[in-house]
């Protein structure tokens, strides 16, 4: 079993890098095409941003094996709430439950990155870009790679959310995540609509606003629900976007990758914390 699940773990991070590949390409031409915020260095942009896709790999195929043991662990105990709930057998109504409990998950884990200042400042990085486009997405440091990825192996554990359901969760999160990312807006109508359970691509710009308190809004993954439902939902014309953040000045870095990754462990003396 856990070599089967080891080759199907292989096998389901080739089939999402594929997949992001495939998608981030799409999203780079739409934005050509259709972009809203206009970019004039959009090569020079994503040339900043594409290494973090490589540093964080290595922590990824680490944690990847931590996933496939924690997987069969659950399963030889039974342990994890999804094991004694009624109905497992219907796997639509069990991937459901599995999905939101780990969309549930990921807007926890976004809240404390950003109340917490040791965290915020590894989170930050991601935050920092100037430039809200699809190469948005590979900005993530690899610290904070590892951590996100330890959150969602903690859910994992405490769910016993079953490998193929999580990797098809997976899948829908990198298209999510690159659809929340990409320099483009719905039209209002239809961003209301879609807007009441799924985060979309005008929400998630407000997000990235750089100004509280809209930095602290909109925290969902997928899911716009747990916005609403515990208050973090807010709208923000997009005549008054500005991405980046106002406490984080990186004077040193001038937006460089090498400088990007040590950013988080400078001492900005005068940058005010405002959680």
């Amino acid at each position: 079993m856990t070599h089967l699940q080891l080759l199907l773990n292989v096998h389901g991070e080739q089939m999402q890098f594929l997949l992001f590949l495939t998608l981030f390409i799409l999203g780079w031409y739409i934005e050509n095409i259709a972009g809203v915020f206009s970019n004039q260095k959009k090569w020079l942009h994503s040339f900043v941003n594409a290494p973090f896709m490589f540093t964080n790999l290595p922590g990824q195929i680490l944690l990847g094996f931590a996933f496939v043991k924690t997987i069969k662990w659950d399963s030889l105990h039974s342990f994890g709430f999804l094991y004694h709930l009624p109905g497992q057998k219907n796997a639509l109504m069990y991937f459901l439950i599995a999905f939101v409990f780990l969309d549930l998950g990921e807007y926890i884990y976004h809240v404390i990155m950003h109340k917490f200042r040791n965290l915020w400042k590894f989170h930050m990085i991601h935050h920092s870009d100037t430039i809200l486009d699809v190469s948005t997405t590979l900005r993530e440091h690899p610290a904070e790679s590892i951590i996100r990825l330890l959150f969602t192996l903690l859910w994992v554990l405490l769910s016993g959310t079953a490998f193929w359901a999580l990797m098809l969760r997976q899948i829908i999160q990198v298209v999510t995540t690159l659809f929340a990312h990409i320099n483009y807006r719905l039209p209002d109508k239809l961003d209301k609509f879609v807007g009441i359970v799924f985060i979309t691509p005008n929400l998630h710009q407000v997000h990235h606003h750089y100004k509280k308190p809209y930095t602290d809004c909109n925290y969902g993954d997928v899911l716009s629900i747990w916005d609403r439902l515990f208050g973090t939902f807010k709208r923000l014309d997009a005549k008054e976007l500005v991405f980046g953040v106002d406490s984080y000045l990186p004077r040193d870095s001038k937006g460089k990758f090498i400088s990007l990754l040590m950013d988080p462990f400078r001492r900005y003396k005068k940058i005010p914390w405002k959680a």
